[in-house]
């Protein structure tokens, strides 16, 4: 890779830097996290519980502290010297919150240590931070001191949790009743904290941070030297004795190495040996196998099974692969790790990047995301990007000078020989002194292992180029690779469209049968004896679990509640409400004011292109057929217009809101925020008594809202039949508030469908753009994990799967009913079944039903 590719690589990596950080700062400082997606600050109290994730958040600006150093790395000095200005005048240690022991330790206190490591640095040039005194350390000392309390156990072990301003135990500190913690938790402590005791002078903290450590290695099991995942804080009895290298324990490795080069005690360095040893080779192959994950979902799932298959799909944009990429690249000089650098920037901007910042990943398979953007993102991920690109002569300090902590704050190395008196020559082995010529103390001597043989990285990457592919249903492999490679990729579920011929032929190959429902919807089912081929009958299982996998994810994803169409004009005045369903962009009906307007038909019908009747839909809310291309370029086109609103009608005939689950009508993949009129569906049924209205009476006025509203409202001010006032002489009072307790409320709730509608993509040049399929019922997903993939392939007579879905229209659970006066309830020989009822049959019925008005104040539709 040439320089000039990887400057303007590292250029990349700055603008995406200011993309997250100006955003934090505009939309969320001083909040502790800026929740993208929404574009504000995140508060812990004021929004909803994550659990244990909140630990983090002590409403101390975490974002900002964790940047610190960030900004010194990136060389925008004078950005840095502004956030130190303003943490020291804006953040407040002293907060009632609880706050996790570990995450403040390696975020706050690691931010706070890290940023004066580089203020002194940067005061020692002569430039910036002139002003500076030491402040950033006095709030590192003032923090230290709060969390002290939480060493206060017989083992020495720390409380997982402490309250900023009331410590442990006490009634206003709402913790101290713990009695587990990680073993990462209390063996991730002695960097920060020896760095404070050596900066400060103040031993207390080097020698609480070391007391945790000794325990944890006095409590290893002996035989194998390892310690499990979680400890007993007062007895020091493992709670969970299993051991491995993932969360709950993998910094507690880190820091005994890191341990050994800050501070110089052979002792950590002999305890990281005895346990785990480095190498060179095993961190190229893992490496390079979670390197193979990401290139078949762009991002490192949480958790996958040995087989490689997705167990947890969310991804909070952790930097662990980047470091990883980053320190290989530094031990080998290898530059395919420039190329996988590459790959990571890409997929940022392409999949994470929002309007506001970067969003986590709620699931890689799907590309959903999350509204949350951690502070590590930009503590460490753009930290390490940018080293992996950058010269030496780009960064303003010598790097080598510095150890990253495990949030890759920096300390500098000249701490080893500051303050040593807490440092111990280690009595536990016969080693005082170490060779580094020992190869048994350390890794394989990469400048002499590459230069021999330039093959050797590569020859072990070889064999693992493949090794997701073979363990996985081959319709993992990405779109993207198999366009490139010539290969027609399989069909995958979030790309079906049943108007398709092709996806049609496809799955008929892969023994999937498509089955149309009376109400418009669509059902798979799967019979692998019916596959062409067992390959073929081994992507339709894939298909069908896709389909399952991305229906769960929706039903978990923004469910909005139906909505309502009421026609308010004469003769109607309020007494016929439509349930409608809601559209996921556009004006939200929930939080705005509804909105009322006559009704016309667009032309084209379709409203997929430029209105040819802009006169007659201004100001107005336009009638538009379902179909032919997306419903946010229907809303488009309609708002170009002049609309003020949208009711989409299905073109499915005979479909009724009665026997068909209501959906929301998804976006089209691309921001819809230019989008600012609300828009609403209607099944055919629905649609056809506006339209029927329309014919009858020409001028039609309907509210559109998210709950039908008090027709005494509705007719307030306005003409009205004679009948109707005579039969009601208090309607024109004002509108009572009506009982949230009113049994006779007409709004009905009822269960939706279980059965899940089948994508209905409108544009087939976008349909890699819609939305996802809606969720089964969970007795679908009970069912549909009884049997497992093997089982289903070696034995396809009994391998009978089916779901049915709706891409673009998402099912709601419940659905608003139509008041029982405006069904056939109310007059037995109304029918609205086969066909609409005539509008005078309607008026007939009303003068029976005119003692109903006496009641409008307490009348909710």
């Amino acid at each position: 890779m040439s320089r000039e590719e990887r400057q303007k690589l590292g250029n990349q990596v700055l603008e995406m830097f200011d993309h997250a950080y100006g955003n934090y700062m505009e939309h969320a400082y001083p909040a502790d996290e800026l929740m993208p997606l929404t574009c504000r600050g995140r508060v812990r109290g004021q929004e909803p519980s994550r659990g244990d994730v909140d630990d983090a958040l002590g409403k101390f600006s975490l974002t900002l502290i964790d940047s610190l150093d960030t900004l010194v790395v990136l060389n925008k000095t004078k950005e840095f010297e502004d956030a130190v200005r303003k943490v020291l005048r804006d953040v407040n240690l002293d907060n009632d919150v609880v706050v996790s022991v570990f995450e403040t330790n390696i975020r706050v206190l690691g931010g706070l240590l890290g940023g004066h490591s580089l203020a002194i640095m940067l005061k020692e040039k002569g430039e910036y931070m002139q002003w500076y005194n030491d402040e950033l350390l006095q709030m590192a000392k003032q923090l230290g001191y709060k969390l002290l309390p939480a060493f206060n156990t017989t083992s020495g072990l720390p409380y997982p949790r402490i309250n900023l301003k009331f410590g442990i135990r006490k009634p206003e500190a709402r913790t101290g009743t713990e009695t587990d913690t990680c073993t990462a938790c209390a063996g991730t402590l002695i960097l920060e904290f020896a760095a404070l005791s050596r900066f400060t002078g103040a031993t207390i903290f080097e020698e609480y941070a070391r007391k945790a450590l000794d325990f944890l290695w006095e409590k290893r099991q002996r035989s194998s030297n390892l310690v499990g995942v979680t400890i007993n804080i007062h007895t020091g009895d493992w709670v969970r004795k299993d051991s491995g290298v993932g969360a709950g324990i993998d910094s507690y490795y880190e820091y005994l190495l890191k341990a050994y080069v800050l501070l110089g005690d052979d002792s950590f360095l002999e305890r990281f040996n005895t346990v785990l040893k480095g190498d060179i080779r095993p961190a190229i192959e893992t490496h390079e196998m979670l390197y193979q994950v990401i290139k078949k979902h762009n991002f490192l799932p949480e958790a996958f099974t040995t087989d490689f298959r997705v167990h947890w799909a969310q991804h909070p944009l952790r930097p662990e692969f980047a470091e990883s990429t980053y320190f290989l690249y530094k031990a080998t000089g290898d530059p395919y790790y420039l190329e996988v650098g590459k790959t990571l920037i890409e997929n940022l901007n392409k999949y994470a990047r929002v309007p506001c910042g970067f969003a986590a990943m709620k699931d890689v398979r799907t590309g959903s995301h999350e509204d949350r953007m951690d502070s590590f993102f930009l503590a460490e991920m753009f930290k390490y990007l940018y080293l992996l690109f950058a010269d030496k002569e780009d960064i303003i300090f010598d790097i080598e000078d510095y150890i990253f902590t495990t949030e890759a704050h920096l300390l500098p190395l000249w701490l080893s020989t500051t303050n040593q008196s807490i440092s111990k020559k280690n009595t536990t082995s016969e080693y005082t002194e170490l060779d580094d010529s020992n190869f048994d103390w350390t890794c394989p001597n990469t400048q002499i292992l590459f230069p021999n043989d330039p093959l050797y990285a590569q020859s072990i990457r070889e064999p693992l180029k493949n090794v997701v592919d073979k363990s996985c249903p081959r319709g993992i492999i990405r779109v993207e690779e198999s366009f490139r490679s010539g290969a027609k990729p399989p069909l995958r579920a979030r790309d079906f469209m049943a108007t398709n011929p092709e996806h049609l032929e496809i799955l008929k190959k892969m023994g999937v049968s498509l089955i149309h429902l009376k109400d418009g919807r669509v059902q798979l089912v799967q019979h692998a004896i019916q596959a062409a081929s067992s390959i073929d009958a081994e992507d339709g299982l894939r298909f069908m679990q896709e389909m399952i996998e991305l229906s769960s994810q929706q039903q978990k994803e923004q469910q909005l509640p139906p909505r309502a169409v009421q026609i308010v004009s004469h003769p109607f005045f309020g007494r016929v409400v439509l349930t409608a369903g809601p559209a996921q962009f556009g004006l939200d009906l929930s939080k705005h004011k509804e909105t009322r307007g006559f009704v016309a038909s667009s032309k084209p019908y379709n409203g997929c292109s430029e209105l040819t009747n802009p006169e007659a839909v201004m100001g107005k809310i336009a009638l538009i057929q379902r179909g032919q291309c997306m419903f946010a370029e229907k809303a488009r086109n309609i708002q170009n217009a002049g609309a003020i609103g949208g009711i989409v009608i299905d073109d499915n005939e005979g479909s009724s809101s009665d026997t068909a689950p209501l959906f929301q009508m998804a976006g089209d993949g691309k921001d819809t925020d230019d989008i600012k009129i609300p828009m609403l569906f209607l099944f055919s049924k629905e649609g056809s008594i506006i339209l029927d209205a329309i014919r009858e009476y020409e001028e039609v006025e309907v509210l559109l809202s998210d709950k039908a509203k008090d027709r005494a409202a509705i007719l307030k001010g306005k003409m009205i039949p004679s009948y109707i006032i005579n039969s009601n002489p208090e309607m024109e009072n004002e509108e009572q508030p009506s009982s949230e307790n009113d049994s006779q409320s007409a709004e009905q709730i009822t269960s939706s469908s279980q059965e899940v509608d089948l994508v209905d993509q409108e544009s087939p040049e976008e349909s890699s753009l819609n939305s996802q399929p809606e969720s089964l019922s969970p007795a679908d997903m009970d069912n549909a994990a009884s049997v497992s993939p093997s089982e289903q392939i070696s034995n396809p007579m009994e391998n009978h799967e089916t779901t049915s879905l709706d891409g673009e229209c998402t099912d709601l659970d419940n659905q608003l009913q139509e008041q029982s006066e405006t069904e056939e309830d109310s007059n037995p020989n109304v029918s609205w079944g086969k066909k609409v009822q005539p509008i005078d049959s309607i008026l007939a019925d009303w003068n029976e039903d005119i003692e109903a008005f006496e009641m409008m104040e307490k009348d909710e539709l």
